[in-house]
């Protein structure tokens, strides 16, 4: 049996948080966000459990009486945001211990479900060419769409979509987030999750720059890529593209490697800096909860 993305524990403690998003938006659905006008509906939509700061005038008093535990009552008259997770399925994120694919499904699982349980609505894209459907190609890339879902019911959905991926070969982020720019125009809090490896990231992260997204990117890297242990005479072939080079693995090498890494994550520091983009270089070593529960919410993601 398939361990889930998620295990029920961990479900509940990420009840208590919520995505940050820098302004509230109008849109066909109502949230938990606080509309800067007065809704004038207020049909009854979910239930959540109260977290501290909460305004207590919400709290279902019916259900604590049966339960003992107090849970808020969601109406459709605040203002719901589209929040947008983008994964790199590409081949290259199947690599390393702890796995960069195993560990961005978990975090766009995570990231979607606080989405889904806030009532704000999300769409979520993988940028890879092996497609489940609805697909959408593009010349030289592809990106698979989950398309728009809201509400805690709709969490299962979001787990089996991402479980469903499957990793592509020689994907082009260009081409999947130009596509995504042109045709997924929802402004909103939007999240990328990838390594990065391909050199077209960075001009198709400039084509979602020029729309009103609110972009954070995480970008993973498994620990044997930021301090490979190698030594000696090695044959190194790309995951992607098979591509294979010879090396000397000695002190030195492994030096100036270790300084480009670093000189790799700065430039991607300085390229989001210029643009207002929350960019959070992560190691897979970080362990799973304490990602979520304490550097998403230092990094202004979640809270």
């Amino acid at each position: 049996m398939t361990e889930p993305l998620l295990s029920p524990s961990f479900l509940a403690t990420l009840d208590r948080l919520t995505l940050v998003s820098r302004r509230a938006r109008a849109g066909k659905f109502k949230g938990e966000r606080r509309s800067p006008r007065r809704g004038g509906s207020v049909e009854f939509a979910d239930f959540r459990e109260y977290a501290p700061g909460d305004d207590f005038r919400r709290i279902d008093w019916n259900a604590y009486a049966r339960l003992e535990r107090l849970f808020l009552r969601l109406f459709v008259e605040e203002e719901d945001a589209t929040v947008h997770v983008i994964v790199d399925a590409s081949q290259s994120m199947d690599w390393g211990q702890p796995s960069k694919w195993a560990y961005a499904q978990r975090v766009a699982a995570a990231l979607g479900y606080v989405a889904l349980i806030g009532m704000d609505r999300l769409i979520g894209a993988a940028i890879t060419d092996a497609l489940p459907s609805p697909r959408r190609r593009g010349v030289g890339g592809e990106v698979a769409l989950f398309p728009p879902h809201r509400g805690r019911q709709q969490a299962l959905t979001w787990f089996s979509w991402l479980s469903g991926l499957r990793l592509g070969g020689q994907s082009s982020p260009l081409t999947a987030l130009a596509y995504y720019a042109a045709n997924v125009r929802r402004a909103g809090p939007l999240i990328i999750i990838g390594d990065l490896m391909d050199d077209g990231w960075r001009e198709g992260i400039q084509r979602l720059a020029g729309r009103h997204y609110e972009i954070t990117l995480l970008h993973l890297l498994a620990p044997q890529e930021i301090d490979p242990e190698l030594d000696g005479d090695l044959k190194l072939v790309d995951s992607e593209t098979e591509a294979a080079v010879e090396i000397t693995a000695d002190f030195d090498l492994l030096s100036r490697y270790r300084t480009r890494v670093q000189t790799w994550q700065s430039e991607w520091q300085q390229f989001c800096a210029a643009r207002a983009i929350n960019y959070a270089p992560i190691a897979t070593s970080l362990p799973f909860e304490e990602l979520v529960m304490s550097f998403l919410r230092t990094r202004g993601i979640l809270r």
